[in-house]
């Protein structure tokens, strides 16, 4: 991640913001605030309560995105200005990122209606994934 991020949103780089960046950066799936501090911490020392502090300080200055997600967890992402949308499975949380927008048309449809400027939305489908599936039928 360029530091020039962090400058141009009035941040100090230090090494732990630049760790909590690196980790989102290389994660192809958004993550929770644990699973960004187990990372991390294995290189940067750092408290779980400083990496929250960290994360809520990167999303208030728009340098990540943070959505909660329907199993009540909190996950952040880089915001790299194009929004991502995920597969969840609600069995065992296996995630399947989206590559194309499935509401491009939709989103374009509300603007020439109500002559809205949309700065973004989040997508978040649930269900259960094949190998859980697979499993359930095995018990079955």
């Amino acid at each position: 991640m360029d530091k020039n991020v962090l400058k141009s949103s009035d941040l100090k780089t230090t090494k732990r913001r630049m760790a909590i960046l690196a980790v989102l950066e290389n994660s192809a799936i958004p993550l929770t605030a644990e699973e960004i501090y187990s990372i991390v911490i294995k290189n940067v020392p750092m408290s779980l309560s400083t990496a929250y502090r960290t994360l809520g300080t990167l999303s208030d200055k728009g340098i990540l995105l943070k959505n909660l997600s329907q199993d009540g967890k909190t996950y952040y992402q880089i915001n790299s200005h194009q929004h991502k949308h995920q597969l969840v499975c609600t069995l065992c949380n296996e995630t399947v990122p989206i590559d194309d927008c499935p509401l491009s048309n939709v989103e374009k449809s509300l603007i020439k209606q109500t002559g809205f400027t949309i700065t973004g939305h989040s997508l978040e489908f649930s269900g259960i994934c094949l190998n859980v599936l697979s499993i359930i039928n095995m018990i079955s």
